[in-house]
């Protein structure tokens, strides 16, 4: 079963620099996943004054620069993970949060875990 995990947690003002430890558990973690197979793509993402929304409303497309000041909280990155069970996604998911809570405990966030349709 894959799985798309995005890690959501409000736009910072300034440019944020994870501490150094994060990023090393991190790199651990992500090493793993892909060295076991569970782990198919992962990747920060740019803040939204990088992005562009495309909208469809009433039949009509509008394109939107960012910054999106109206977002309370933005996707900040994702991953790909494939398991046998929604239970080892979740565990994947629960991992990963511990690294942030240990190494950046005063951060809010939250891991959203949706399951993908294989159409």
């Amino acid at each position: 079963m894959k799985f798309l995990m995005m890690i959501k947690h409000p736009e910072l003002r300034e440019p944020f620099q994870p501490p150094q430890s994060l990023m090393d558990a991190m790199g651990e973690f992500v090493t793993e996943g892909f060295t076991k197979g569970w782990l198919k793509d992962t990747a920060g993402l740019k803040p939204t004054s990088d992005a562009v929304r495309i909208r469809q409303k009433n039949g009509r497309l509008t394109v939107l620069d960012g910054p999106f000041t109206e977002s309370k909280e933005i996707v900040g990155g994702y991953a790909i993970v494939e398991t046998t069970t929604r239970e080892e996604a979740l565990d994947v998911a629960h991992r990963f949060m511990e690294l942030h809570r240990v190494h950046i405990p005063n951060f809010e966030c939250e891991s959203e875990v949706r399951p993908c349709d294989n159409m």
